[in-house]
């Protein structure tokens, strides 16, 4: 289906010299002197890596028909991870190095958005907050309060978060897997 840059809106996926792309962020731009034209800034979803383009107002593009489907994460198979539809019980693989972000907040039966592009899998998306585990973090010292700085810690996934004093090893806490921060203990 195409498109054109009057359609932009965040989280739109266009394909664009033949990668697919997700619209992060986009400016209608008129300047004084001159046609207008549109700022935008892409992540590409096979590679990851974001870029800024400018196209022309009015300019046509083609939609990249994204499909998201709800799976659960079964287990690691040497250099992938297999996830699997929970209405059909279909499995599929997807290889670490497409999903290398989001492999330190993946846990055995978590659902998550599996992206696919056709039949190729782009990525997952994972919740925006995961509850994990402090495997390894120095012991908790009498006196320090929760706003007496912060720690490492590394949870059960491998992430390391800064922590404040108080948590210890064992505690279960809330991560926010946007940026890989400490939210609260959980429950």
């Amino acid at each position: 289906m195409a498109i054109s840059t009057a359609d932009f809106k965040n989280g739109l996926t266009i394909e664009v010299d033949g990668a697919i792309w997700r619209i992060v962020e986009f400016q209608h731009v008129k300047p004084g002197k001159g046609g207008a034209f549109v700022r935008s800034k892409l992540k590409n979803l096979r590679t990851g890596a974001v870029q800024e383009k400018t196209f022309r107002a009015g300019a046509k593009m083609e939609q990249a028909p994204i499909n998201t489907r709800k799976m659960q994460y079964l287990y690691e198979d040497g250099d992938s991870r297999v996830f699997m539809d929970t209405d059909n019980y279909e499995q599929i693989e997807v290889p670490d190095d497409a999903i290398k972000d989001q492999l330190k907040y993946l846990q055995e039966n978590m659902e998550v958005n599996v992206i696919q592009y056709g039949s190729e899998t782009l990525g997952i998306e994972v919740p925006n907050t995961v509850v994990l585990t402090v495997t390894a973090t120095e012991p908790g010292i009498k006196g320090n309060t929760a706003s007496g700085g912060s720690k490492p810690a590394t949870m059960d996934t491998g992430l390391v978060v800064q922590v404040p004093f108080f948590v210890n090893e064992g505690d279960k806490l809330s991560i926010n897997t946007q940026d890989g921060t400490y939210i609260s203990r959980a429950n």
